[in-house]
């Protein structure tokens, strides 16, 4: 069970990262761009995670001053940097390619956790790393074979954004080793806060910030699939290796399509049934326990 639990944990906040769509198209039909919609998010984020914070526990809160480099990895770094790269992917090429990209961050948490976390690189997780990249590009359809709308420029940042994704699993795991999932995610938007505020101008709209429309909304976006979300894969990832935590959650993308089909009626072909699978069957992978069939494959070997 104490295996299990903390693979429920990211298998759920990836989940919660899949509905994001429904919070961010209503608040851009609403007039909010995209870098305002993710200065919602962090800032709405951190109010909340400020609220639980003094009425739950006040002494989650303290950090050493030292520390706070974890949380410009986990806020500026990561936050900041693959929100900024990723929007501006979108905008140079299509957005199936600026997805497949993005979802190169399992195979960047992999190569970091052996180089930084000394996590073992077997061939499970590459087996698993390749499932998933393969599973995102049947997602993603033929548009991803569109090479008539790639730039240089797209690619560099569509890859940096899979980078930046990327660094919250590392970062956060160096933060976990000294501070509970709570305060590390409270500082990651504490920080990410104070870095995208100054580059907005979304106080000038406080007038609709303050509506009930748009008040619902982007507390949604900062409650479900930004708090909640988080906690739970900060939380999980505590008790589980980086690299296996990334390949779980690519379970995103699978939630996000399910959601556009039966919300708003996109379609979902073969290639999309079959890179969902793909997906769901690298994750199952990487969690199948391999120790004790090693152990009777070498208990044979002697034997003979």
């Amino acid at each position: 069970m104490g295996k299990i639990v903390p693979i429920m944990l990211v298998a759920i906040s990836a989940a919660l990262w899949g509905i994001i769509a429904v919070f961010i198209r209503k608040l851009a039909d609403l007039g909010f761009t995209s870098m305002e919609i993710v200065t919602m998010r962090v800032v709405s984020a951190a109010i909340l995670l400020l609220l639980i914070g003094v009425i739950n526990d006040k002494e989650q809160m303290k950090i050493r001053l030292s520390d706070t480099k974890y949380f410009f990895g986990t806020g500026v770094l990561s936050i900041v940097l693959f929100n900024w790269c990723y929007f501006t992917s979108i905008n140079q090429m299509s957005l199936s390619f600026a997805v497949i990209l993005l979802y190169t961050a399992p195979a960047f948490v992999v190569v970091l956790s052996f180089l930084f976390l000394k996590e073992n690189m077997d061939r499970m997780k590459i087996l698993s790393v390749l499932g998933t990249l393969a599973g995102c590009v049947l997602i993603a359809g033929v548009g991803v074979f569109d090479t008539t709308s790639i730039s240089l420029v797209g690619i560099i940042t569509g890859l940096g954004a899979g980078f930046g994704y990327a660094l919250y699993t590392i970062f956060g795991k160096f933060a976990l080793r000294k501070y509970s999932p709570f305060t590390v995610t409270f500082y990651t938007f504490l920080v990410a806060s104070i870095a995208l505020l100054p580059f907005t101008d979304l106080w000038k709209k406080l007038s609709s910030l303050v509506s009930g429309e748009v008040l619902f909304y982007g507390i949604g976006l900062g409650l479900f699939p930004t708090v909640l979300a988080y906690l739970l894969y900060t939380k999980g990832l505590e008790k589980m290796e980086s690299s296996k935590a990334a390949i779980i959650a690519t379970v995103e993308p699978v939630v996000a399509t399910l959601l556009s089909v039966f919300l708003y009626n996109e379609g979902f072909g073969l290639l999309q049934m079959i890179g969902s699978l793909f997906i769901l069957f690298s994750v199952i992978l990487i969690n199948v326990p391999t120790l004790s069939f090693r152990k009777n494959n070498t208990k044979k070997v002697t034997i003979q």
